[in-house]
């Protein structure tokens, strides 16, 4: 049997690990050894790349891909998208969603992994459907939780659904590393049985089971598992890269990725993270293992935010109530996976409520626009107390969000104007506004110096 591995160093596991800060040039020199590992797919775009490149690394995450694309030839390249949110953390109207896609594939995107946080088909029909026009590889998604009323049976419908909207491969995207093998193999074998298309398996090794998670789903028939180089894993990051082809390999799986490249690509980021380390960029405590993620459920990246809100209104002291306080208010919004955004929807409100000491006294603005039913179906039954707190009388919306939203895209264009240079520009601009206009100044400051510079050695 086959096993592919997806490489995640250039997105998940430099997200996990250093909050996406590595900025091209790091990585730069390596993209033509990463391309001739052998690897199914490198993870390189998506998730919080867009974000990071505009606010903290002034850089053009357009320009990011391509430069990604020219160098790596011979490899598909793979995003990860937020279904109907895409790189975000609202909806946004049809028109957003299909342009960014088309405009993704154009740039150089081969495989889009697409999600919904809640687990609501509807919130990824028009992204998997726009993605599948556009001739890339449309990767559906479960997003893995556990709860009383996420089980086997509630995964394989969700599997059915999923594949029914065209999909050409299932991702298993276990978030916060709770997995367990047994669980993953059971899953595994359950969606091989019923549906037709490979099966991916995303996890985290912030439990410390992550190897054994991988290894348990390849014999029940995974077909790629996600995995980072070794230098940039473990913690809150994947597995080690070369850990799993070593044994998968002595298992007599079928493996194409190469040992010997492996380890000068794990030479090479060996400087880079020991800059980190340096700098505090890499905080050796999201490098260990956080068996408490089994008891609470809580992403390695979102117990970073909590400790980092606390610290920040010096009320670290609160930190064992907010933990007790999180899988609380989870049940109340009727068990939504700790996944972005619901992630930092569920952490932010748990925080208020034990430093209000009052249970809701203070809603947040997007929990409310959640009980309304903007963000889509809630897994579960949500608390009425806590509707009647936010709807009163009203009932929430049940219908398809994005519905009720105008086209995005002309507006966009008009707003811009002359400060868009291309397509591209107006959907950096509508995904993140105010990063991408401090973006667009400096770019053009930069292009003016420029140009004053060439005519001043001219003259």
């Amino acid at each position: 049997m086959k096993v592919n591995f997806t490489e995640t160093v250039l997105r998940d596991a430099n997200q996990s690990l250093i909050a996406t800060r590595m900025p091209f040039s790091d990585f730069k020199p390596v993209l033509e050894k990463l391309d001739k590992a052998g690897y199914y797919s490198l993870e390189c775009w998506g998730g919080a790349t867009f974000d990071s490149c505009l606010r903290y690394l002034n850089e053009d995450p357009w320009e990011r891909l391509r430069n990604i694309r020219k160098a790596c030839p011979n490899t598909k390249l793979q995003m990860l998208l937020r279904g109907q949110n895409l790189l975000g953390y609202k909806h946004y109207p049809d028109d957003v969603v299909r342009a960014f896609i088309r405009k993704s594939v154009e740039n150089g995107i081969d495989i889009i992994r697409i999600f919904d946080a809640l687990n609501d088909v509807r919130n990824i029909e028009v992204a998997v459907d726009e993605t599948l026009k556009c001739g890339a590889h449309a990767s559906g998604t479960i997003c893995y939780t556990l709860s009383p009323i996420h089980n086997l049976e509630s995964y394989v419908k969700l599997a059915k659904e999923i594949e029914a909207l065209g999909v050409q491969s299932i991702c298993i995207k276990d978030m916060a590393g709770i997995m367990s093998p047994k669980e993953g193999y059971d899953l595994v074998k359950a969606l091989k049985a019923n549906v037709k298309v490979p099966i991916v398996v995303h996890t985290h090794s912030t439990t410390g089971l992550g190897f054994m998670t991988l290894l348990k789903c390849v014999e029940a028939g995974a077909d790629v598992i996600d995995s980072a180089i070794s230098c940039f894993s473990g913690g809150t990051s994947q597995p080690a890269t070369e850990t799993l082809v070593y044994t998968l390999k002595q298992y007599g799986y079928d493996v194409d990725v190469d040992e010997n490249i492996c380890k000068e690509i794990n030479d090479f980021f060996k400087p880079i993270r020991a800059k980190a380390l340096d700098s505090g960029l890499l905080n050796p405590v999201v490098m260990g293992t956080q068996t408490d993620a089994l008891i609470y459920q809580i992403p390695g990246g979102m117990l970073s935010n909590l400790v980092a809100q606390l610290t920040a209104q010096n009320k670290l002291d609160k930190l064992d109530e907010v933990l007790l306080e999180t899988p609380r208010v989870r049940e109340d919004l009727g068990y939504p996976p700790l996944v972005t955004p619901m992630s930092q929807m569920v952490g932010v409100q748990a925080t208020a409520n034990v430093l209000a000491g009052e249970r809701y006294k203070n809603i947040s603005k997007e929990v409310k626009s959640y009980i309304k039913g903007e963000y889509g179906k809630a897994p579960g039954k949500v608390s009425e107390e806590l509707q009647k707190l936010v709807l009163g009388e009203e009932k929430p919306y049940t219908g398809r969000f994005a519905d009720t939203l105008a086209p995005g895209m002309e507006e966009a264009k008009a707003y811009l104007g002359s400060k868009a240079t291309c397509e591209e520009d107006v959907l950096s601009y509508i995904a993140f506004p105010t990063q991408a206009e401090a973006f667009f100044e400096k770019r053009e400051a930069d292009r003016k110096n420029t140009f004053s510079y060439t005519i001043t050695r001219i003259d």
